[in-house]
């Protein structure tokens, strides 16, 4: 039961072969006798998630054809508000903070009847590309413990990879999706940035952040999307567009499917092994009908320069209301209100969060706006019209979606700057507000996972996924399963 498919396990609770609360006792179990090695979870409460369950089986919408996620257990990352549950952000900050509400995407699965089985680990505030920055420890890459899982999503894509939970949500600000998906062997979606509402996500840099399924296959991946999309007028920057099914397309031919290739992606910076295996998943797709097309996006190169000028900035000025005030931690002694915000903001928050803050105060302060952020958002602007005339000539863009396998912890701790070029391939992405999706695509050295990217133009998940899927069908990569688990 562990390893079916989110369909597999609807149809199985369409029969009565299982139940909502057997489903998430199966899960629950597997949480607790695992996750203490990989911590992959921050929060469970098996009474809350048991309660849920009972509802889901009394409910009527278990097997019902408007329903098919009904019963089925998820896991949220800790940076989506729960209500009812401690929501962390992988932050000091926010260690006691009970959400009141709900966040959109929370509120969505709970109509559709899925059962909460807890709050996944990540990087403070979304911060970092290893899931070293988290408040409670790293998260282990269930392939091996010693390596990283990625980031800023490290928790959800080790709790799918480990089998802890069927799925998982996670957000991409800069790859935080597609990078640790690629890192655990998983298919992640980081949608067009608009498509999946941010109300009650925590932001670090709202004009990048952006909601996302984590899961197997892109099957799965495409069901998860059906519930999580949608216009939300409490979100402003919510976009309000006709309803899809992103199911729709998934068995299409990919005959005459044109398939973009920058040259910037694969240049110097890629690891050997994970070449090798993107270049055999090009292969697969030539045998599936697609052509290769050579593409520029020639300010690619920028993207990471550009990004950590407006995502810090950004950060500075959203994290501002974590000052001890309102909620959130508060220093235990202070002089005064101006020392209990220093102090609070001093102990709550971690380096590499702090980090970040300064900079992003610093590109925003009077003479260094110009010089900085408003250059970062013009080369933005040319990183999306590269990707527009790109697109003029092809119908998606692939290339690897980290430039080598997992990594051991601590070798990249030490100097951010080699941290962040983790992300390399992904953060263009994020700039363009396109959609992007990483798929297992073989392993690479120490039998590590390693991920294919796929990118479209706005608005082309249905496409993606359906691109995605018939690779799935030929291949078993997605389902493979990480090795010393039981």
């Amino acid at each position: 039961m562990i390893n079916s498919s989110l369909k597999e396990l609807s149809a199985a609770l369409a029969r009565k072969k299982t139940s909502a609360v057997e489903l998430a006792t199966l899960f629950l179990d597997r949480i607790e006798k695992l996750n203490p090695s990989l911590n992959a979870f921050v929060t469970t409460d098996r009474e809350k998630a048991l309660a849920m369950a009972r509802v889901a089986d009394a409910s009527g919408k278990v097997g019902a054809g408007d329903t098919p996620l009904a019963g089925i257990p998820l896991a949220h990352k800790d940076i989506f508000m729960t209500s009812g549950w401690r929501t962390t952000c992988g932050s000091k900050m926010l260690s006691n903070f009970i959400a009141p509400y709900d966040a959109t995407v929370v509120e969505k699965f709970k109509v559709a009847g899925m059962v909460t089985l807890g709050k996944l680990n990540m990087d403070e505030f979304a911060m970092g590309s290893s899931n070293e920055t988290s408040f409670y420890g790293p998260v282990k890459n269930p392939w091996d413990t010693a390596r990283v899982p990625g980031g800023s999503s490290g928790g959800s894509a080790a709790a799918v990879a480990a089998r802890l939970a069927p799925a998982a949500t996670g957000t991409d600000t800069g790859g935080s999706i597609r990078q640790p998906a690629a890192l655990c062997g998983l298919t992640g979606l980081k949608p067009t940035y608009g498509v999946v509402s941010r109300y009650g996500m925590i932001a670090f840099a709202s004009s990048l952040d952006q909601g996302g399924p984590m899961a197997k296959s892109a099957e799965d991946c495409a069901l998860l999307l059906n519930t999580m999309a949608g216009f939300d007028p409490r979100d402003s920057t919510s976009l309000e567009r006709p309803a899809e099914d992103y199911a729709r397309d998934l068995e299409k031919p990919l005959q005459g499917l044109r398939i973009g290739l920058p040259k910037e992606f694969f240049g110097e910076g890629m690891d050997a092994d994970v070449r090798a295996a993107v270049e055999a998943a090009l292969a697969e797709y030539r045998k599936l009908g697609a052509t290769m097309v050579e593409v520029n996006l020639p300010n690619s190169g920028l993207s990471v320069p550009a990004y950590y000028v407006i995502a810090p900035a950004e950060a500075s000025s959203n994290l501002s209301r974590f000052d001890g005030v309102r909620y959130g931690h508060r220093a235990p002694d202070y002089a005064d209100l101006d020392d209990m915000y220093s102090k609070s903001r001093a102990q709550g928050f971690g380096e590499e969060v702090k980090r970040r803050i300064l900079i992003g105060t610093y590109v925003l302060s009077h003479g260094y706006y110009d010089a900085y952020y408003l250059q970062a958002q013009k080369i933005r602007r040319l990183i999306a019209n590269d990707f527009v005339a790109a697109f003029k000539s092809c119908d998606v863009i692939m290339g690897p979606t980290a430039p080598s396998v997992a990594f051991r912890f601590g070798d990249k701790s030490a100097d951010p700057v080699q941290m962040y070029l983790s992300d390399i391939y992904t953060i263009a992405v994020n700039l363009a507000g396109l959609p992007g999706m990483s798929i297992p695509c073989g392993f690479g050295n120490a039998d590590m996972p390693v991920g294919l990217q796929i990118v479209g133009p706005w608005f082309g998940e249905a496409k993606m996924l359906n691109i995605a899927h018939r690779y799935q069908l030929v291949t078993d990569w997605h389902i493979r399963q990480p090795g010393g688990l039981p």
